[in-house]
């Protein structure tokens, strides 16, 4: 009795001296740095390649890879403000930060990490719907934990923070923008950054770029997207795009019906992009048009829905586009995050960008101008394409469009890939995506011609797969390289995304429940370890001398490091 009693004792005693001794904190200059130590955005660093410089676990140490540590995170609002010794099964021990204007009777959503956690200064900053917590890196420790209590919305995800010096930034599924003390957890302020009575909800994690934060919308109703920037100090608004036109004249309309048509026509860029400093440009992919199935939007390509942007980040506008998927007929947003990279082609370096869409298509283009440079097929049931035109655009075939009597079509309406980020390796020059290839039936249950809202008018049934695979893609000619098959039928594998090192290492979740780490080069799988089913993209880090592996499955973080 007594020890115990002295061992929490102690416990409280020392929790502010750790709090205290947390060292928060990223300049926005830090940002455009290539990825080593720490891992400080979404995609690591500005390019999108979740390509990280460390390499002491590499092709021949990983075998030595073990289980350091595991935690644990439990949503909702524990109790609030107690530091309490072993709260919750992650070794919560910090105290519990209370925000939002939702009832305290509301359902909590269990905790799901499908975002990327930051790694800065030794802390991790995890997120779940209505959830960001702070973590020590060293051993999973609860720093502490800061909950939302939500007014509705769809709790679908929640892709990470954003960090600005010492204050970081998400969003709610209610649609609130809020920024936090790094250092604490305590709120600095909440601002409404989209509609909640017009069905909007929120998932992307925020982009620091100088001093702006960037962050997109979501929504499956009739409603137009848009990026806006704010500014991390105040979180006013300093400029606003819409991915649709918005009024007479704006570039894009004759592509529309009508105006009103285009105003709800979706197109929400709510995945991050990536940002070239060199231009100033952040380039982003949009989402779907609205109605998603049926017909209401005439037969023109509906922009900018389904294609990748460009807009200048300090002022918002317009630089260039491509669409991927013209006059969409299948929900396959196109926002899934790019890549930015340099690479020769016919004997002239160019500043590149790609994406695998999912289409089940592959594009390359010239990230400075947009010109297109590749558009290739990268998934091997994909089926829906009548023709390719000179400009690498799609020209769908309507026989594949959801019909009375059935289309069989492929990819399925989840895609050859959905939100899961692929990666880049400067090593290799082989983009990495995790390839599903399904099939599906599409049935039109609303012929009228006015169309159905969101994503109504259709029934769609899954009859098959045609195999998922880790695919190796050659990115300046479309070329696959090579593909590895998951393990396991159905539709499974992939994980949450990937992560690809200097060790010449690929890291992805089977569709076993493994997090496996496959050999960059070739494909070949060199080490696994059984998890359950990988919910979010490794990230990695070097800590203390130790490079460390951290992925979650669900509500636990699963870390990774050397032994001898």
């Amino acid at each position: 009795m007594t020890s115990k009693t002295l061992l929490l004792t102690c416990s409280l005693v020392l929790l502010p001296i750790v709090l205290a001794g947390q060292a928060p904190g990223v300049a926005p200059s830090e940002l455009g740095k290539p990825l080593a130590d720490s891992w400080p955005t979404y995609s690591g660093d500005y390019s999108g390649r979740r390509y990280s410089a460390l390499k002491q676990v590499d092709q021949t140490t990983v075998k030595r890879l073990g289980l350091a540590w595991v935690a644990k995170v439990t949503g909702g609002p524990g109790n609030p403000g107690f530091g309490g010794f072993g709260r919750r099964g992650g070794g919560g021990s910090g105290p519990v930060i209370l925000g939002g204007e939702g009832p305290a009777d509301f359902p909590v959503a269990p905790a799901n990490i499908k975002g990327t956690p930051l790694m800065v200064n030794g802390t991790l900053y995890v997120t779940s719907p209505d959830n960001t917590w702070a973590l020590d890196a060293r051993d999973g420790r609860e720093l502490w934990h800061y909950f939302w209590r939500t007014k509705g919305s769809t709790p679908i995800a929640n892709r990470g923070v954003g960090i600005w010096n010492d204050y970081l930034f998400f969003v709610t599924p209610d649609n609130f923008f809020v920024s936090l003390e790094a250092k604490t957890g305590k709120e600095r302020w909440n601002k409404v950054h989209a509609d909640f009575s017009q069905q909007y909800f929120s998932t992307m994690a925020p982009i620091v770029i100088d001093n702006h934060v960037l962050l997109g919308t979501g929504n499956d109703l009739d409603s137009p997207g848009y990026v806006q920037s704010f500014d991390p100090e105040t979180g006013e608004v300093q400029w606003r795009f819409y991915t649709v036109p918005m009024k007479a004249g704006d570039l894009g309309l004759d592509t529309w019906p009508s105006l009103d048509a285009a105003r709800y026509g979706g197109g929400h860029p709510w995945l991050p992009g990536v940002y070239d400093p060199e231009t100033k440009l952040y380039i982003f992919g949009t989402g779907n048009p609205i109605p998603a199935y049926t017909a209401g939007r005439g037969e023109g390509d509906n922009l900018f829905t389904c294609s990748l942007v460009a807009i200048n980040v300090e002022t918002g506008k317009l630089a260039w586009y491509f669409q991927t998927s013209p006059h969409d007929m299948h929900d396959w947003d196109s926002a899934q995050t790019p890549v930015l990279f340099d690479a020769t082609i016919k004997g002239k370096p160019r500043k590149l960008i790609s994406t695998a869409a999912r289409n089940g298509y592959f594009f390359t283009l010239d990230r400075v101008t947009g010109e297109h440079i590749v558009t290739a097929k990268y998934g091997t049931a994909t089926n829906w394409v009548k023709s390719v035109d000179k400009k690498g655009s799609l020209r769908r075939d309507p026989v594949k469009d959801p019909t009375i009597p059935g289309a069989l079509t492929s990819p399925t309406s989840g895609g050859t890939i959905n939100w899961e980020p692929p990666a880049y390796s400067p090593d290799t020059g082989l983009f990495y995506v995790a390839e599903k290839n399904g099939y599906s039936i599409y049935y039109l249950t609303d012929p009228d011609p006015r169309g159905s809202m969101g994503l109504g008018g259709k029934e769609e049934v899954m009859v098959g797969s045609a195999g998922n695979f880790l695919t190796a893609i050659e990115p300046t000619t479309g070329k696959i390289a090579w593909r590895r098959p998951f393990p396991g039928g159905g539709f499974g594998g992939g994980g949450g995304g990937l992560l690809t090192t200097a060790g010449k290492l690929i890291f992805a979740g089977d569709a076993g429940g493994s997090l496996v780490a496959y050999d960059a080069v070739t494909g070949t799988p060199l080490w696994h370890s059984r998890i359950g089913n990988v919910t979010n993209a490794p990230i990695t880090y070097m800590l203390d001398g130790r490079q460390h592996i951290l992925v979650a499955a669900g509500d636990s973080l699963y870390d990774f490091a050397l032994y001898e």
